[in-house]
């Protein structure tokens, strides 16, 4: 199973893009005893449309069309499920052993998503009521990716 983070936008060089790769590498080693096949980062460049409708649409359109076929989709969103650690885990661990080919977590753009790209959605997560930069959002969500996989291999890291 692939795990994929899609993000409208990209991270510029800092320590938000140095902690993110790193928890991303992490991710992908310990995932690998799973079957993770990778951890990969998609940047999806920001819509220049004047109008926020368009810059929505236009942006979730980029984010659908590198939805494999099949995938479980998750979508940040602040209105989401606020699961702990380990339910994000299990979570994981369903898809898995459902067969799923891959796992895309969604970052939307600061005008949001199109309610069709919400659609599509299997599940929708939150990191809270605060509204946090998008390099934070980031940097959280590999963070958590990396902390299932330590849950689901008996790894120390998660101490609960």
């Amino acid at each position: 199973m692939r795990i994929i983070v899609a993000a409208i936008g990209r991270l510029k060089q800092g320590p938000e893009t140095e902690l993110a790769e790193r928890y991303r590498k992490r991710a992908a080693q310990t995932g690998r005893q799973l079957g993770l096949r990778d951890v990969e980062i998609i940047e999806i460049r920001e819509s220049r449309a004047d109008d926020a409708g368009k810059r929505m649409l236009e942006e979730s359109i980029a984010l659908a069309n590198i939805i494999p076929q099949g995938a479980a989709v998750v979508l940040l969103d602040q209105r989401g499920e606020n699961l702990d650690s380990a339910a994000l885990a299990n979570q994981l661990s369903q898809w898995r052993a459902n067969d799923k080919a891959a796992v895309v977590f969604i970052i939307g753009g600061a005008d949001g998503l199109s309610p069709s790209l919400r659609d599509k959605a299997t599940l929708r997560i939150s990191f809270g009521a605060a509204t946090w930069p998008h390099q934070m959002v980031r940097v959280m969500l590999l963070e958590q990716i990396y902390r299932a996989t330590t849950i689901l291999t008996g790894h120390p890291y998660h101490r609960a």
